[in-house]
């Protein structure tokens, strides 16, 4: 019986065998692996080769004082550690002291010019005494700090070349879809040009580096040492400038961070230009428009910036914009959220005439402003553009004082109010800017607390009105209490005139 099954199985495997080869092509095709396809992209060698003379190492030395007041070991005469203690502790000349230590540190960078300019990273080369760029031939130049920009970790050298250098052209790195095969090439770890190969995972990413993060995402193995490498596309263009990564041990796990070209390549030209950035400013003040705020102005999403004020002397002190206002799109691009705004006026040039979309009491509207030098307007403002968010600041905070609060107050969601006569200005150091209805109190559990609102906050305006009076106030929210509405929308000042909007539940 067990025969039988072992003969059966036999002829089974046999005539599927049989039945194998007659599909395959008869007992004399040729394997199957044979006849698989090759899997993943073709090589790179070709692009690798083309591509590998245009990146550098960077090398880089600075010398750092020792602040170390420690007496210094006396060691017996004649011995055997003595020198090494001299060397260690004094300096070449057997002083002591406060000796300076030398750190070094190393990079990638690439050629954008032939006659010698070299992009990098800002990290890679700040605060350096000495800045070395090793090319793949093995020579060596000396090279010079043209200009910086740290608000997007960017930076632009020169060397001085007895012949034209290997340089790569710039690719539109708006065009890379997720999924697009790319190549990093830099100096991992200091072992020289090396070559990695993955796709786009992901692009916008903000990792909260600076203010205007729109990083390429990719999984091609990014290193330390890999900064300001060239990030390139399968034609040989540089679409990016590796810059971050986020890894727990220090080497990559797969998730790199590079620069766009649509934000650098400007930067590198004014950088070579100027030796400096330049860049378009609005005068504006912004924060987001969260789903509470876009309900309570009609809006039918969540989207764009809206407006909490204007720099007195900026580009649109003309009332050209007003606060209140939400900016959704800015000469043809889209704002989607606030983070979008300053990225897209800052990569504008200083002096154009643009269009801005924004909505108005419910109503979209188009009006044009020319924009002026944001490195100006810092100056001018004593701040950045970009005001984030709802929360308070330590300048929020109602300062201690030995003073009585204003005795009468009215009492509004959770908020003690009251008219902003001397008194209260006194009490609570508002400035004389400062228009509206003073907040002497809030309940520690009331909504108003969870907005951060605090005693010395200013009410300006409720529903995008200006109100001046405690009366005026407690009519506006008994209005939108009878309109059944969810959330008031207030534009509340500090004690220092810093505006903002928030919504405050309507119990």
């Amino acid at each position: 019986m067990a025969l039988k099954m072992r003969s059966s199985v036999a002829h089974a495997v046999l005539a599927l065998a049989v039945s194998f080869s007659l599909v395959a092509g008869g007992p004399l095709a040729a394997p199957a692996a044979a006849q698989v396809q090759p899997n993943g992209p073709e090589s790179v060698a070709d692009l690798a080769e083309s591509l590998l003379d245009a990146v550098v190492n960077i090398s880089t030395s600075q010398n750092v004082k020792s602040d170390d007041k420690a007496p210094v070991p006396q060691v017996p005469e004649g011995s055997p550690f003595q020198d090494f203690f001299d060397e260690f502790f004094k300096g070449e000349g057997g002083e002591e002291g406060n000796q300076g230590q030398t750190v070094n540190s190393l990079g990638s960078g690439f050629v954008i010019d032939p006659s010698g300019f070299i992009a990098t990273n800002n990290h890679v080369i700040e605060g350096a005494d000495d800045i070395e760029v090793n090319f793949a031939n093995g020579s060596k130049l000396k090279a010079k700090l043209v200009g910086t920009d740290p608000k997007t970790d960017l930076a632009l050298l020169k060397v001085e070349p007895k012949a034209p250098l290997k340089a790569v052209p710039f690719g539109d790195s708006r065009t890379m879809r997720i999924g697009d095969w790319v190549m990093a090439i830099g100096n991992p770890f200091g072992l020289g040009g090396s070559v990695t190969v993955g796709i786009i995972s992901a692009r916008g990413r903000n990792i909260n580096a600076g203010p205007y993060d729109n990083f390429i995402q990719t999984d091609a193995a990014i290193n330390r040492g890999n900064s300001g490498g060239p990030l390139f596309n399968m034609k040989g263009e540089v679409i990016g400038i590796n810059t971050a990564i986020i890894s727990p041990s220090g080497g990559s796990i797969g998730i790199g961070f590079s620069v766009p070209t649509e934000l650098a390549q400007n930067i590198f030209l004014q950088l070579r230009d100027f030796g400096e950035t330049r860049r378009g400013w609005l005068g504006v003040r912004i924060q987001p428009v969260t789903d509470d705020i876009a309900e309570s102005i009609g809006m039918s999403e969540a989207k764009g910036a809206l407006v909490a004020g204007i720099i007195k002397g900026g580009p649109v002190d003309n009332g050209s914009i007003m606060t209140g206002d939400v900016i959704i799109r800015f000469d043809g691009k889209d704002v989607d959220e606030m983070r979008d705004l300053p990225r897209v006026v800052a990569e504008s040039p200083v002096g154009k005439a643009v269009d801005v979309v924004l909505l108005r009491d419910g109503k979209e509207m188009t009006v044009k402003v020319t924009l002026g030098r944001l490195e100006d307007g810092e100056k001018q403002a004593g701040e950045d553009e970009v005001t984030e968010g709802e929360g308070t600041t330590e300048e929020g905070m109602a300062p201690e004082t030995g003073e009585a609060q204003p005795s009468k107050a009215d009492t509004v969601l959770g908020m003690g109010i009251s008219d902003l006569g001397e008194e209260a200005r006194k009490t609570f150091e508002i400035v004389e800017s400062v228009k509206g209805v003073v907040i002497t109190e809030v309940a520690p559990d009331s909504a108003a607390a969870e907005r951060g609102i605090v005693p010395g906050d200013v009410i300006v305006e409720i529903g995008q009105e200006a109100v001046t009076t405690a009366e005026e106030v407690k009519t506006r929210i008994a209005k939108l209490k009878s309109e059944d509405r969810r959330n008031a929308l207030m534009m509340i000042a500090n004690r220092t005139g810093a505006l903002r909007y928030i919504t405050v539940r309507i119990d």
